[in-house]
């Protein structure tokens, strides 16, 4: 009979290390999946022991208290107070940031209380002892009656000593007698009586907020509120006299295991430091000139092997073409697949470098002091101080960016940043800014050493910023949200950057861009070559007669050139872009940019590989010609002029800055709303707004 694998439980408050502790103790064992009965991302991966023994570790949400305040908090009591949940753990490892331990130790206290198997896992040692004290290990297993280990989740200290205390599970304890029940002992019995569970403060957290229980069966909950009724129970109040009286218990206990010590050079820097990134004005300006940095280094680093990449992929494509048989097949493949992705993954050295940025601004501690100073701006536009969080996020990606505001309380503030969070930026638009930029903004460097190119793309970003919150504004007008929560949040201290670490986010997020864009784009690459490559009622045939009869001068590659242009605007692929021209040209976009924005709604970074397999297949004379090149030679059939000037081009900036183009965020914004209301909503309004900008854009310029 096969034995039931032992569950280990991660928890601990927010930012204090789990998941690097959990990527220590699980490496690339991990599964990604949900909750039961929640759609809160449930993370666990398997941890095999020394003696063989595979066991499970399971990281939960990060949490302040048992009292949770948000739906990713709740799942903390669903799995710790529900025996019979499938993620109930054998043992939980309390995971304490030291440099913070007071607010940490009341977390760790309450799930001492609840009997379940406890060891408490002090990471950021080091930290604080940069700060001046360490506390006595001995002293706090003493007093906290658990299992005390010290660890450094960053480096892998301490770990192999977790190790083998798991392979024994430690005994359950109780942290000590609580006066703030012993009033209540007979409410206390009739809860036990319907619960049926022993546990004395198990039954007095489900005493105090029973309409949380979601395991609880409604008829239990019935018995429970009339209990609380009968008595009249006032939870608000009574929770604060627990909380009170915990941290009086942890103080007592601090006080007699704290070791004093010299505060490090390195911190005191920190703190004159954070004098400048902390001010109210100085803050913003420090946090203005990083993000020009980082898009200057974007166009300045990556220009190399952009151009390795971009004619690694025109050459394969040229002697395919030259070695393959004549072939519809050989044309999918050079014209379609190879043409649509290439003309995205060229943009896998500004990925990795901007996320590289991202990382670096994180590990070393500087993120958090964004948060921090931001925080008030945003509450003026009605944004949660909690909102900064996903607002940041969401220059990565919008869908994981939603998803993290499941931790803002308020249902209308969550709503509101939702709504908000598509302005930001995304990783997928930079492909299509960077494009157009290389398109319509020259070399020359500006003061000598800055480029131009850079000011404009960190100029799109602060749009999006903009952007973001004028339209919180309207919203909160609109949604008429005037109630203001607070936020609080404690500043790390600076650390170096793991370069290491560094280097495997840059590889897993240029990986995952690649995968996911991959797919995307490999699907409309093909979609989109059969449908230029055909055409109703021999259309293709007719109009390569009509052009070898009206031009019998032109060169052999002019020609070709003339009849592959010709094909295309007759094929199904051109008689969609041609019905829906009228629509966009008031923006400056023909009918191949109507093709591309139809492609990007899948995926924003689509537009380049869209626009790579048209050209690439109207362009059949310019078989070493790279995108750009091709776009640059583009004439404006009217004019004869260059097709993609500054006017179009900052139009089609303008467009993709505001537009929420993308199918997986409308399927996401559905999710966590639970409402087509919402995403329909913000799909009009942002698509309005790009509408009117870009025409604005345009016809201004």
């Amino acid at each position: 009979m096969k034995t039931k694998t032992r569950k280990i439980a991660l928890v601990g408050n927010p930012n204090v290390g789990k998941t690097s502790l959990f990527n220590q103790l699980t490496g690339l064992n991990q599964k990604v999946g949900n909750f039961t009965g929640v759609t809160v991302e449930r993370k666990s991966g398997d941890l095999t022991l020394a003696n063989g023994e595979t066991v499970e570790i399971i990281d939960l949400p990060g949490t302040y208290s048992l009292y949770p305040k948000s739906l990713d908090e709740e799942v903390v009591i669903d799995v710790l107070l529900h025996q019979q949940s499938p993620d109930f753990p054998d043992t939980v490892i309390v995971v304490v940031d030291v440099s913070n331990i007071e607010r940490n130790l009341l977390l760790a206290s309450q799930i001492i209380d609840l009997e379940i198997p406890v060891i408490l896992a002090l990471n950021m040692v080091e930290l604080a002892e940069k700060k001046g004290f360490v506390y006595d290990k001995e002293i706090l297993a003493q007093r906290l009656n658990c299992e005390v280990i010290s660890i450094n989740a960053r480096t892998g200290l301490g770990i192999q000593e977790l190790k083998l205390i798991l392979q024994n599970t430690p005994s359950a304890s109780s942290f000590r007698k609580y006066k703030f029940i012993e009033k209540y002992n007979e409410i206390i019995t009739i809860i036990q009586k319907i619960t049926h569970s022993s546990n004395t403060y198990q039954n007095w957290l489900v005493l105090n907020q029973v309409d949380k229980c979601r395991f609880l069966e409604d008829s239990l909950k019935v018995q429970i509120k009339d209990t609380l009724e009968k008595y009249h129970f006032e939870a608000t109040q009574i929770q604060k006299m627990e909380i009170l009286e915990r941290y009086a218990q942890v103080k007592d206990i601090l006080k007699a295991s704290r070791q004093e010590k010299e505060p490090s050079q390195f911190y005191s820097l920190g703190q004159n430091i954070d004098k400048i990134t902390l001010h109210p004005i100085g803050g913003y300006l420090v946090f203005a000139t990083i993000m020009f940095v980082v898009f200057q280094s974007i166009f300045t680093l990556a220009e190399y092997p952009m151009n390795f990449i971009e004619t690694t992929f025109v050459s394969l494509s040229s002697y395919l073409q030259t070695h393959l048989p004549a072939s519809k097949l050989t044309d999918l493949l050079t014209e379609g697949i190879l043409a649509g992705i290439g003309g995205v993954v060229v943009f896998i050295p500004q990925i990795a470098i901007l996320f590289g940025f991202i990382s670096i601004l994180e590990e070393s501690g500087y993120m958090a002091r964004v948060v921090f100073i931001t925080d008030k701006m945003m509450q003026k536009f009605g944004l949660n101080g909690k909102s900064v969080i996903p607002l940041i996020s969401g220059m990565a990606c919008a869908i994981p960016a939603i998803m993290a505001a499941r931790n803002i309380e308020d249902e209308k503030e969550r709503l509101l940043t939702i709504l908000v969070t598509p302005f930001m930026s995304c990783s997928a638009r930079l492909p299509i800014y960077t494009l157009i930029i290389s398109l319509i903004i020259s070399d020359t460097p500006v003061l000598g050493i800055f480029s131009l190119k850079g000011f404009v793309l960190t100029g799109l970003y602060f749009l999006g910023i903009f952007a973001a919150i004028i339209s919180a504004w309207f919203f909160q007008k609109v949604l008429n949200s005037s109630h203001k929560s607070y936020f609080l949040m404690e500043i790390p201290v600076y650390r170096m950057p793991r370069w290491r670490s560094i280097g495997l986010t840059m590889w897993q997020k240029s990986q995952e861009f690649v995968i996911e864009a991959g797919k995307v784009i490999l699907a409309i690459s093909i979609v989109l070559w059969g449908l230029a490559s055909y055409a109703p009622d021999n259309q293709m045939e007719i109009i390569e007669n009509e052009i070898i009869k009206e031009y019998p001068t032109l060169s052999e590659t002019e020609l070709e050139d003339k009849i592959a242009s010709a094909k295309l605007e007759v094929s199904y692929a051109g008689q969609i872009g041609k019905f829906i021209e009228p629509v966009i040209r008031p923006l400056g976009y023909d009918w191949k940019i109507g093709i591309a924005l139809l492609g990007s709604f899948a995926a924003r970074e689509a537009f380049v590989g869209t626009m790579a397999t048209i050209y690439s297949i109207e362009s059949k004379g310019e078989e070493e010609a790279t995108i750009r090149e091709l776009l640059r030679q583009e004439k404006n059939p009217q004019t004869g002029e260059p097709l993609y000037t500054s006017a179009l081009g900052f139009s089609l900036l303008v467009f993709y800055a505001f537009a929420m183009q993308c199918m997986g965020t409308v399927a996401v914004v559905y999710k966590e709303t639970g409402s087509w209301k919402y995403p329909i909503l913000q799909l009009v309004y942002m698509t309005g707004l790009a509408y009117i900008s870009a025409f604005l854009a345009y016809n201004l310029l």
